[in-house]
């Protein structure tokens, strides 16, 4: 019984651990290089934000799946978006940190940020609270999106990196 909560609510930590694996090097060196806006939150707040947004987004996913009665035809679109959702969120990292691909980065997180949109509206249905869930990390997003922006703006010589 608790397994499958358990389980759901640790999935999206996976990728984040294998993110934090990646980002640890880079925002000690690579990172260091980079032109960044005045209002970035501080490099320590990441890891604490991303833990409380990762739980979120797996409860609410264990949520919907409980709701719908477990991987059911029903469940194919919430939790076919949320899957994709979850691929594209863990992509990004190695995109922007691994890579150094910021345009690229750019476009996966707009991507992504609708992605988590779309997720949102065929969850409301479903169970609201799974939907609220997701809202944080959604304002986050948009957050995200605009950091990614500006560093991307802000440093043309690291554009085509």
């Amino acid at each position: 019984m608790w397994l499958p909560m358990i389980g759901m609510t640790a999935l999206p930590h996976l990728g984040g651990l294998y993110g934090g694996y990646i980002t640890r090097k880079e925002v000690k060196t690579w990172y260091t290089t980079l032109q960044k806006p005045s209002w970035r939150p501080p490099n320590a707040a990441f890891p604490v934000v991303w833990t409380c947004l990762y739980t979120g987004m797996g409860y609410g996913s264990y949520l919907v799946w409980k709701e719908l009665g477990g991987f059911t035809e029903d469940a194919v679109v919430p939790l076919g978006l949320y899957g994709l959702q979850l691929a594209l969120n863990w992509a990004w990292t190695p995109i922007f940190f691994g890579a150094h691909k910021l345009k690229w980065a750019l476009f996966e997180i707009v991507l992504l940020t609708g992605t988590v949109g779309a997720t949102m509206v065929s969850w409301y249905p479903v169970n609201r609270t799974a939907t609220l869930l997701l809202a944080p990390y959604l304002a986050w997003l948009c957050l995200a999106t605009s950091l990614n922006y500006c560093i991307w703006r802000d440093n043309p010589k690291k554009k085509e990196e």
